[in-house]
């Protein structure tokens, strides 16, 4: 039934609800190696009751992916899904993520898909590959690419990442959902994985920029250390917006994906304060540092020994 929820989210009602988009039970095909809307690969298993990206196995990755490419300026995605294993603290990965991409079905090294990608990633990390990191996890983050940006699991995706939080959502006995929620510029990201059956902000940015014509999917992957990373049910609602009328001149399937930051993405573990940061230093930014330093001292000597100069003659002349 319908999900109590703040004004900002629907309801889950169907009125809106576009099914072209939607994965839910019982799924056609399921056990078969198609389904009518959707495509999947790798170690992805369709059972009766859940989509399984990922068995609890070491090395493995899966993905399943929408066949529509999907032409709405203003969409809510509400995804039901659940990861466990049976590995203990920090003995369990990688993670879940949730696609909004131009490219479709490309397996590759972010959570089972490929890197470089051009639109919209929500990562539902489970394993701290930084050690160095205060954050708490699992932790979801967002990331949008024009496909010029590299995600690096090193870092866990920090210098990329636009935002994210904290979420108990592994080895749950209760349902657990996330709503994607993208609407004039805004993206709000939301989750319910406490069994209080309400939606608990996570993200929310204004200025992201999304085409249409892009196609949704998830995917996973396991590396040394594993879980299971099923998906039971994936709900696309269409909003009713109203735009400006300039807004009927612009070609949205040409829309580069971007976000009007005026700074770079924040870094939750430098600044916990959630200020915009900028990100790390390059070989060229600590070459042009030691250069302005080093051209700072030579100013400073030479200047300093003009003005020495100057008083040596000064004092020569009293005496």
């Amino acid at each position: 039934g319908p999900r109590p929820a703040p004004a900002e989210l629907t309801d889950g009602n169907s009125e809106h609800l576009k099914r072209e988009h939607s994965l839910m039970k019982p799924y056609q095909g399921a056990g078969s190696a198609a389904m009518p809307l959707w495509d999947f690969q790798g170690s992805t298993m369709v059972t009766s009751q859940y989509v399984r990206l990922t068995p609890d196995e070491r090395s493995r990755e899966g993905s399943i992916w929408n066949r529509v490419p999907c032409f709405l300026k203003d969409w809510e995605l509400h995804v039901h899904f659940r990861i466990h294993g049976a590995g203990k603290k920090n003995l369990h990965g990688d993670g879940l993520a949730l696609w909004y991409t131009q490219e479709r079905l490309v397996p590759g090294p972010v959570f089972g898909s490929k890197d470089n990608f051009h639109g919209l990633a929500i990562f539902l990390d489970t394993y701290p590959n930084d050690e160095a990191t205060e954050r708490v996890f699992p932790y979801i983050s967002a990331m949008v690419n024009n496909g010029s940006l590299t995600y690096d699991h090193s870092k866990d995706g920090r210098w990329t990442e636009l935002a994210g939080c904290t979420a108990d959502l592994r080895n749950q006995n209760h349902d657990t959902f996330l709503a994607i929620r993208y609407s004039r510029g805004r993206l709000t990201v939301m989750t319910d994985v406490e069994d209080k059956n309400e939606w608990k902000n996570c993200i929310d940015i204004v200025g992201v920029q999304l085409p249409t014509g892009y196609f949704f999917g998830a995917s996973a992957g396991t590396g040394d250390l594993s879980d299971n990373h099923d998906i039971i049910s994936m709900k696309l609602f269409q909003l009713m917006v109203e735009h400006p009328l300039e807004d009927d001149t612009v070609d949205w399937t040409k829309i580069e994906p971007s976000v009007s930051l005026l700074k770079s993405p924040k870094d939750n573990v430098d600044d916990p304060t959630g200020n915009f940061r900028s990100g790390p230093l390059t070989g060229w930014k600590v070459f042009l540092l030691l250069l302005c330093a080093l051209l700072g001292i030579i100013v400073c000597a030479v200047v300093g020994a003009v003005v020495f100069q100057k008083r040596q003659e000064r004092n020569k002349r009293f005496y």
